[in-house]
Formats: structure tokens, sequence, C-alpha cells
């Protein structure tokens, strides 16, 4: 567990990059959809790129970053001396991160919704879930940064 201390800078450094990664992903890719959505009626060669780039979003992007921010996560986690575990705010940051891989969940069922034609939101709606991620990133820095509790 030594080696662990000693790259800890390094693993803290892929893990952040990773994390900033995935976080552009989940605020770009609500954004996506509202173009897909409220581009349906105007032009389907609109529709068939923006899928493309939905695709290409979630595969090259957010999904392998979410793996990275998670592995390394627990791999921080796992150093010693770095976290308390009796402290509340790791707890609020970990509810917090596994409430943006369900948010991540969600945005690739819709991803395969929109795929097949299927508008279960509104433009509208997607700008207001484009919000979420922003509030838990919000959430997650305070918890490390501060540890309020």
């Amino acid at each position: 567990m030594d080696v662990l201390n000693t790259l800890y800078p390094w693993i803290k450094v892929v893990h952040l990059v990773a994390v900033i990664s995935w976080m552009a992903g989940l605020l770009y890719l609500p954004r996506l959809y509202v173009y897909h959505v409220e581009t349906k009626s105007i032009h389907l060669n609109a529709e068939e790129t923006i899928i493309k780039w939905e695709y290409l979003l979630l595969k090259r992007i957010m999904n392998p970053a979410m793996v990275v921010t998670w592995i390394f996560g627990i791999i921080l986690a796992l150093t010693p001396n770095i976290i308390d575990w009796s402290e509340i705010w790791i707890w609020v940051k970990l509810i917090s991160v596994i409430l943006m891989s369900g948010f991540h969940g969600f945005l690739i069922k819709q991803h395969k919704l929109l795929e097949r034609g299927i508008f279960q939101y509104s433009g509208k709606q997607y700008r207001f879930l484009n919000e979420i991620p922003t509030a838990l990133m919000i959430i997650i820095i305070i918890m490390v940064i501060v540890r309020p509790f």
C-alpha cells in the first residue's frame, strides 16, 4: 500500500482529468438532446447528425471517462490515511457520485429512445434535466474541498 501513497498525486491527476471529461459530456449531452428534439421536424439529415454526435460523445468520451473516474476514485479511496470513513462528507460525496452515474445511465437510455424516434421529454424538459449534473458537481466539490461535515 506504500505504492499508493507514493503515486497518490498522479492517481489524483488521472482521476481529475477523467472527472472533467465525464462532466463535459454530462453537461453537453442533454443539450444535444434539446437540439435533437427541437430539430426533428425541421430536417432529417440534422437529426441523423445529432444522433451520431450523441453516440460518439457517449462511446468515446463519457463512458470511458466515467469508468476511469470510478477506477481511480476507488484507488484514491483505498490509499491509506487519505479518507476518514467516519466523516459524513465522504458519504455525501459517494452518494452524489452514485447519483451522477445513475444520471449517466438515464442519458444512455434517452439516447436509445431518441435514436428510435421516441421522444419522452421536450426541449424545455431536457434543459431542466441539464441542471442535475451541475447541482451534483457543486455538492461533490463542496464535500471534497470544504468538508463541511
